[in-house]
Parts: C-alpha cells; sequence; structure tokens
C-alpha cells in the first residue's frame, strides 16, 4: 500500500520577502495573466505578488483549501514535489495540466540542496515529514546550486520533430489537453461517441497496449482514474465503457495505442445489457 505523507503542510514557511523562485520569475516578466500559486503554504508570496500588481490567486490544500474553478496562464508551484511522495507528485502533475490554460505555462521549482532524502523528524514540530530530490522532464528554466525551476507546457503546445505522421505523437495544438502526466496525456476524442468520451494516450509511440512496460500500462491506469473522476464531476454520467482496440481486425485505425473512456447515460441506447461485448452484436445479448 502506498504509504502517505500526511504532514507535508509542516514544512511551509513564514517570510515577509519573495521567495527566491518568485523573484526570478517577477523580476523576467513571467507573471502574466491570471496566476495561481499551487502549494502556497501560508500565501506570504501571493500576498507580495499582489502588492506589485500581479492578478494572483492561492491555493494550498491545508491552508487555503478553497480549490480553484477555473484555468490560468500561470501557474507556480514552489517545492511542493519535494514534500510529497511519487504517487503524491504525479496527481499534483496532472492537477497543475488540468489547470492551466492550453498555451499557458507552469513553472515549478524544486530544492537541489537535500543532503537528505526520507521521512525524518521535523526539528520544530517533532513530527514525521518526508523529503526527496525531483527530477522532471519538463525544459529547465534556471537552476543553481539551491534550487531549480522547470517550465511546463501542455505536450501539444511543444513540437516533438518525432513521428510526424502520427496525430498522437503529434496533437493538434487547437485540442483541448484533459490532463498530463510526465508519460501519459489526455484529450477529448475527435469524434465522440457520447458526450465526454475520452482518450487516455501514452506518450511512447507503440502499437499495443501490450508493448508498453508495466509501469507505462500503471501510469495509464493512473491517468485513467483522473480522468474519470473530472468526467464524473463535469458531466455526471451513469456508467462507463472502459475500450482499447489492439490491431487492425480489433478496429484500430491509428497505430498508437490510446485507451477509450466513454462515458455512459440513462437512455443513450435502448437495451445497454451487454456493454463492451457489442463490438460482435451477434454475442452481446449472451443474457437472452
Amino acid at each position: 500500500m502506498q504509504q502517505s505523507n500526511p504532514n507535508s503542510h509542516l514544512t511551509a514557511k513564514e517570510r515577509d520577502t519573495l521567495s527566491f523562485p518568485a523573484k526570478i520569475l517577477f523580476n523576467q516578466n513571467l507573471m502574466v495573466g491570471d496566476v495561481l500559486d499551487f502549494g502556497c503554504g501560508f500565501g506570504n508570496d501571493v500576498k507580495l505578488l499582489k502588492a506589485k500588481g500581479v492578478k494572483i490567486d492561492a491555493y494550498d490544500k491545508h491552508y487555503f483549501p478553497s480549490y480553484p474553478t477555473k484555468k490560468f496562464d500561470t501557474i507556480i508551484c514552489f517545492y511542493v514535489l519535494n514534500v510529497l511522495l511519487p504517487e503524491e507528485q504525479a496527481t499534483v502533475l496532472m492537477e497543475l495540466s488540468h489547470l492551466i490554460k492550453p498555451s499557458g505555462r507552469v513553472y515549478i521549482a524544486v530544492r537541489r540542496d537535500l543532503l537528505f532524502e526520507g521521512f525524518r523528524t521535523h526539528k520544530i514540530h517533532q513530527k514525521s515529514t518526508y523529503q526527496c530530490n525531483v527530477i522532471l522532464n519538463s525544459k529547465s528554466y534556471f537552476k543553481n546550486e539551491n534550487c531549480e525551476i522547470y517550465e511546463y507546457q501542455h505536450f501539444n503546445q511543444l513540437i516533438s520533430g518525432q513521428n510526424a505522421e502520427c496525430p498522437f505523437c503529434n496533437p493538434d495544438s487547437t485540442r483541448e489537453l484533459i490532463v498530463e502526466s510526465a508519460t501519459v496525456y489526455s484529450m477529448f476524442d475527435k469524434y465522440p461517441v457520447n458526450r465526454g468520451h475520452a482518450l487516455i494516450i501514452p506518450k511512447k509511440h507503440c502499437l499495443s497496449y501490450f508493448e508498453l512496460s508495466f509501469r507505462e500500462q500503471s501510469a495509464c491506469m493512473f491517468m485513467l482514474n483522473k480522468v474519470k473522476e473530472i468526467l464524473m464531476q463535469k458531466y455526471k454520467p451513469d456508467g462507463f465503457n472502459i475500450g482499447i482496440n489492439i490491431g487492425e481486425k480489433a478496429g484500430q485505425t491509428v497505430p498508437h495505442v490510446h485507451i477509450h473512456l466513454i462515458p455512459r447515460y440513462d437512455g443513450d441506447v435502448e437495451d445497454p445489457r451487454g456493454g463492451a461485448l457489442g463490438i460482435i452484436p451477434d454475442k452481446q445479448k449472451y443474457y437472452t
């Protein structure tokens, strides 16, 4: 079972000056448009940036728990990932990708001065807290011996230059991405069979789900659960079908593995029984 880190909030610090990464980004005029400080702790940067004219909102699971209801042009996330376990880190990265506008940018600061990784007793609070080094696959915007700042953009806003003919390696920049992780992304199907029909797509170019490693398959399933949560909130379906077409004879038309997550609604078909068995219509009504 995944170990949790319930005391991550204890690492928040009181300050009366801007944090180092906030100074870097503000001085480079990168705090543009609607800004969100995700995991803002006590909200010191938010208060100080507002005083400098930045249009910024605060979110922190413990101190500012009202979850954002809109998307942002710029998101900052400073030293949050260093105090989270890997599964928690992945969840935060997916949330950041969901909250940023299609053309927006996320700036993620991580510590580079950690000498100890793992659980330890906090000197002040005397409770168990966790810390780790973090390396991301996004563009490194700034780095010194103490801090590294990554710049993240949606996968379809970057030019890959690989597998030019594959629509999933090079998704249209105008398409809306639902959520993204380091190795997987999700977007709505271009030809949906129902409202909210979504695709979960590994970034690795391969034909079959069975060609993915177990870790890559696990990343797909992890995202599948996250996309299901988003669709439940947005569309409130009554059920789901999950499907993967593997091979031309199984109906695969794009030679890049992808998972269909299809919301189902009361009355969308006359008789839904049999569900996915409908791929062979004569076998669908096995119960008759």
